[in-house]
């Protein structure tokens, strides 16, 4: 059972949250109310399937929302396959080799066409599916604005350069994020999607093995499945508890224990330092407050109306 002040942020959160996808004309979360009631049950359905057969893939639909979002906005142009003809962002430096997940939406969508044709754009799938994600691994749900459409292009230079890189000093992610509409103390929660999921080695092997604000032990456990060199794409958590979303993360940022050179930085006697301790000491708002920059961000630059197009096939433009 919850505790009372779980209870209370809960109540705050959905409060704040149904103001905020409201103050968003342009999205509406009963977008599909009349055109596909089943929607919300058949990428809940698909996604329990997913995360309880690797809960990793949890982590893995969030990162790709995210790194979606901050490229043209959110319209699905990182679904978008390369062609002969057509080059998309899944090669980008941040996405080859790591950017997955991709046939858990394909999945979900061959489900939604059957019950309702050309309808549902893969934006708004992905949108819906990373946020199930997270609530089936432990965190709060959310409700997710909806009536995206699918972009036809994709930037591949634009995933090169909009998305954070693991090496990101504290003042370049505030920068990066504040460039997408979001504040500091919104891109601290967001990093907090962190909370799940694994990174490669290749990606935290300078912080373990020349870094100085790092807890001694932490970096030698890492080092055990990391060596110097080869063995790039060998996998270390997050956190301790990678396939719950909690607020373990936070806790090891206090502790020096975070992987990345980017998750350290938010604790590291800088700007946000306050923030990564109210995170750490308080699950109910970190769980809150991501929520609600989870809605915040699927707000970025959305196509609707006529722009973009419904994809009958998330990887290939109509």
């Amino acid at each position: 059972m919850a505790s009372t002040t779980t209870q209370f942020l809960l109540a705050c959160s959905i409060i704040s949250l149904l103001a905020c996808s409201s103050a968003n004309a342009q999205l509406s979360v009963n977008f599909y109310a009349g055109t596909c009631p089943t929607l919300a049950n058949i990428v809940r359905n698909v996604m329990r399937q997913a995360v309880t057969t690797e809960p990793r893939m949890g982590a893995s639909i969030l990162r790709l929302f995210f790194h979606d979002c901050f490229v043209q906005g959110c319209d699905g142009s990182i679904l978008l396959d390369d062609t002969a003809s057509f080059t998309g962002e899944q090669n980008a430096l941040p996405n080859r080799n790591s950017a997955r997940g991709f046939q858990v939406i394909d999945a979900i969508k061959t489900r939604v066409e059957a019950a309702c044709n050309n309808t549902v754009s893969c934006a708004d799938i992905l949108a819906l599916a990373a946020r199930d994600g997270v609530v089936l691994l432990g965190g709060l749900s959310w409700q997710v604005p909806l009536g995206r459409r699918d972009s036809r292009t994709a930037s591949l230079s634009g995933a090169n350069s909009d998305l954070p890189s693991p090496f990101a000093d504290l003042p370049t992610l505030i920068s990066m994020f504040a460039a997408k509409g979001l504040t500091a103390r919104e891109m601290t929660v967001l990093s907090g999607g962190h909370a799940i999921g694994f990174s490669q080695c290749s990606l935290f092997r300078n912080r373990i093995y020349n870094e100085t604000n790092i807890d001694p032990a932490f970096a030698t456990t890492r080092k055990a499945n990391c060596p110097a060199s080869g063995g790039d794409t060998r996998l270390g958590p997050f956190d301790n508890t990678p396939n719950r979303f909690d607020n373990s993360y936070y806790q090891n940022l206090v502790a020096r224990r975070g992987l990345l050179h980017s998750d350290q930085v938010l604790f590291n006697g800088g700007s946000q330092d306050a923030t990564v301790r109210t995170y750490s000491n308080s699950a109910a708002i970190f769980l809150r407050d991501f929520a609600a920059a989870m809605v915040k961000m699927g707000n970025i630059s959305p196509l609707t109306g006529t722009n973009g197009e419904i994809r009958r096939s998330c990887g290939i433009i109509n």
